[in-house]
């Protein structure tokens, strides 16, 4: 077996979350964490070269000088294409290894410029488990699903909703969680959307939390029993706000008062006490607790049993 030096100097963590033309993906990042731990555990001290796209202040490719490391090590993904055949022409001095990863082509120079390579799949070869499967146990996030409008023209100047929706994402953007955006518009043609109110139900009801400017957001939310953070995006408060009120429901932030501090505030009582309150929402939507409009609707129906079209309907008679 061919021998190799001790990794007595630096040893340098590379893969596809490396390069800036190259993509980070949870698989990638897993591999890369069980590598971590088991060098850890060996008393292996090394660094992590990150892509400048995806973690600006970490260490990158550029930044680093080649002569601080001993051994370079590849994790995960193809070993294929140019720049994995830079790192071999950049650490020529570096004992390279590749561990975890596919090999496509066994003669293509970004294989043949490893010292060797532990693959999880190459011809001729019988396949190991990936890398990820083995990573370290994570703590696991809230699910938060946004149910976001950008229409609802009929609000005119009042309408807030394209601020409201960018300033959510960018309060989102900072919050350790398993975003899904979601849709309750219905569609039979794109698989992408739901085509019934259970499909979309079945989403919800498996959620931790539903953030929306919409008001069928905060109601289905509440029907599956998931606290809604809500948010009216019209100035001066509208329909959802109403439904708010109607379903007894505190977590409603106005436009006028769309800040950090007000959403960090109703995001953790949504995600301790209110889980409780909107689980008994929903018993109260499943058990017919409080009367809607389709309780009054046949009476109103024999109300207006003799109004014809030659009898114009009355102003005032909104109830």
């Amino acid at each position: 077996m061919e021998a190799f030096p001790e990794p007595r100097g630096r040893l340098l963590l590379t893969g596809w979350f490396t390069f800036r033309h190259g993509e980070v993906t949870a698989g990638d990042v897993l591999a890369l964490d069980r590598v971590r731990d088991v060098l850890g555990r060996a008393g292996i001290a090394h660094d992590v070269a990150w892509s400048p796209g995806f973690r600006p202040g970490a260490l990158h490719l550029a930044d680093l000088r080649p002569e601080d490391y001993s051994h370079v090590v590849f994790v995960c993904g193809p070993v294929h294409g140019r720049q994995v055949e830079e790192l071999h022409e950049r650490f020529p001095h570096c004992v390279r290894i590749a561990v975890g990863t596919s090999v496509v082509d066994p003669d293509s120079p970004a294989v043949t410029g490893f010292h060797r390579v532990l693959a999880r799949d190459a011809a001729g070869l019988e396949p190991g488990r990936d890398l990820a499967a083995r990573a370290p146990a994570l703590q696991l996030t809230p699910v938060v699903g946004t149910v976001l409008t950008h229409g609802q023209q009929e609000y005119g100047r009042k309408r807030r909703h394209e601020q409201v929706a960018e300033r959510l994402g960018d309060w989102l953007l900072g919050k350790d969680c398993a975003r899904l955006e979601l849709d309750t518009r219905l569609d039979t043609r794109d698989w992408r959307l739901c085509a019934t109110p259970a499909q979309l139900e079945s989403l919800l009801s498996r959620l931790d939390l539903v953030v929306t400017d919409r008001l069928h957001g905060l109601v289905l939310a509440l029907r599956a029993g998931v606290p809604a953070l809500a948010v009216d995006p019209v100035e001066g408060g509208a329909k959802v706000t109403a439904q708010a009120r109607a379903c007894e429901w505190p977590a409603l932030v106005p436009a006028e008062q769309l800040d950090r501090k007000e959403l960090e505030r109703w995001w953790d009582w949504c995600l301790n006490d209110g889980r409780a309150d909107a689980r008994r929402i929903a018993v109260e939507f499943r058990d017919g607790l409080v009367q809607d409009g389709a309780d009054r609707l046949v009476e109103a129906l024999w109300a207006c049993g003799d109004e014809r079209a030659d009898h114009p309907p009355q102003r005032g008679r909104i109830r």
